[in-house]
């Protein structure tokens, strides 16, 4: 799995249960289905510093990759996204100010840094009065010059489904996976 830095298309779907989120993230066959599970992650619910581990697999007896808050309960707190050694992939935080209207997050990786927002306005303020699950939420990450790194976009489904676009070849696919899980468990906030 490590040898996957770049990974142009893939898909994130989500299990609820009682008390953990839990994540496949799916590869993108080239006819535009799910395939193979290329990594597994559990988000635990309710926790004072987010931290989530991504597996091989569901037998979660290989780590490959992570992500973790810098503080505790820190409405602007940051991530850092780490390979299975604790070496550096990347960082992203919510803007908690610029997110109240339209969720906003920032991305830096290597080369790069970008600003992440809900496509659109309408969608974004209807979630925020209303408790539709199943509204669709698109979500652009672009560079400062407008070059797009990430897409995001939940599907309209029951349960959550994301189709993950990323452009950018500088994109690690593993903070790509990071940031996707982040937005859905953080959006849920």
């Amino acid at each position: 799995m490590t040898d996957l830095a770049y990974v142009p298309r893939f898909f994130l779907k989500q299990k609820l249960t009682m008390m953990v989120n839990r994540y496949e993230v799916l590869e993108a066959r080239p006819d535009g289905t799910p395939g193979r599970v290329m990594a597994f992650a559990e988000q635990k619910r309710f926790a004072f510093k987010e931290q989530v581990t991504f597996f091989e697999d569901s037998t979660r007896s290989r780590p490959v990759f992570g992500f973790k808050a810098r503080s505790v309960v820190d409405l602007n707190a940051g991530y850092d996204v780490t390979d299975a050694d604790g070496a550096p992939l990347g960082f992203f935080r919510k803007d908690f100010g610029a997110s109240l209207l339209r969720s906003t997050f920032h991305l830096e990786g290597p080369g790069f840094q970008g600003t992440g927002q809900e496509r659109h306005m309408w969608v974004a303020l209807l979630r925020r009065v209303s408790d539709f699950p199943f509204l669709p939420i698109h979500f652009d990450y672009v560079a400062p010059d407008g070059r797009p790194l990430i897409s995001v976009s939940r599907q309209v489904s029951i349960g959550d489904r994301y189709t993950v676009d990323v452009p950018d070849r500088r994109v690690d696919f593993r903070l790509a996976a990071a940031v996707a899980v982040a937005m859905d468990a953080l959006m849920s906030r």
